[in-house]
């Protein structure tokens, strides 16, 4: 009987799984979600981590007067700490933090491309209560969007783009040490969206080699952009 009772168990696990797989809607739902970056990054900022533990315990008056003050320092506007500390009886420090977390967390909402359902899920898996995340839903999604982005794309990282590429393909007769050569080399002038012109003269084999690596590298880029991982959700 003990055997039997034993062998029971062992086959009790498949039953087991299959009712923890019984919630396959959540199951889904975290693999969805695991298929997308949060729009705040993978790493949360150490700005916004501070600031969701501060305002926890505010009331939502406070967070308002906080917010705003927060948009009007995104419009490049100054922010009066002092008025703010009569109004909310916060010290000047944890303003500051609040602001500085605020301010952080607007910006990857503003940049980012999900809509406002997702960054409304990405703010639950933050912690910060419902009534804040509608709040800041709001303010990055209302009529002055536009502008806030604008300003919000200020300090993002641009690099230099490529304006116009010339090139001509030359042949060297001889040299200094052979009199017949006859090596082709290509020589091409790039100008940057900055102004700058560089010029790379290489001969064919390497132009071959540098033709070669950047089709393998758009390869793998298309590789990695066919990947569930990187595809945005709607």
């Amino acid at each position: 009987m003990s055997t039997a009772r034993l062998h029971h168990q062992q086959q009790g696990v498949p039953s087991s799984h299959g009712v923890s797989g019984g919630g396959g809607g959540s199951s889904a739902a975290g693999a969805a979600a695991v298929d997308r970056t949060p729009f705040v990054g993978h790493r949360i900022p150490d700005e916004v981590k501070k600031m969701i533990t501060l305002i926890s315990g505010l009331d939502r008056s406070v967070f308002r007067l906080l917010l705003t003050a927060t948009v009007s320092a995104l419009e490049g506007k100054e922010v009066n700490v002092k008025e703010l500390q009569e109004r909310t009886k916060q010290t000047e420090e944890t303003i500051c933090v609040m602001i500085s977390g605020l301010y952080r967390l607007l910006q990857l909402a503003l940049r980012s491309t999900q809509k406002s359902e997702i960054i409304n899920e990405d703010l639950k898996e933050l912690k910060i209560s419902d009534d804040f995340s509608m709040d800041i839903i709001n303010a990055v999604t209302g009529q002055r969007r536009p502008f806030l982005l604008k300003h919000a794309l200020v300090d993002a990282v641009h690099l230099n783009r490529l304006e116009s590429l010339k090139w001509r393909v030359d042949v060297g007769i001889s040299t200094s040490v052979l009199n017949r050569l006859l090596e082709p080399s290509v020589h091409m002038e790039m100008i940057l969206t900055d102004g700058s012109i560089h010029h790379i003269e290489v001969p064919m084999q390497k132009f071959h080699e540098l033709r070669y690596n950047v089709a393998h590298v758009l390869k793998e880029i298309e590789g990695l952009e066919n990947r569930s991982i990187l595809k945005i959700q709607d």
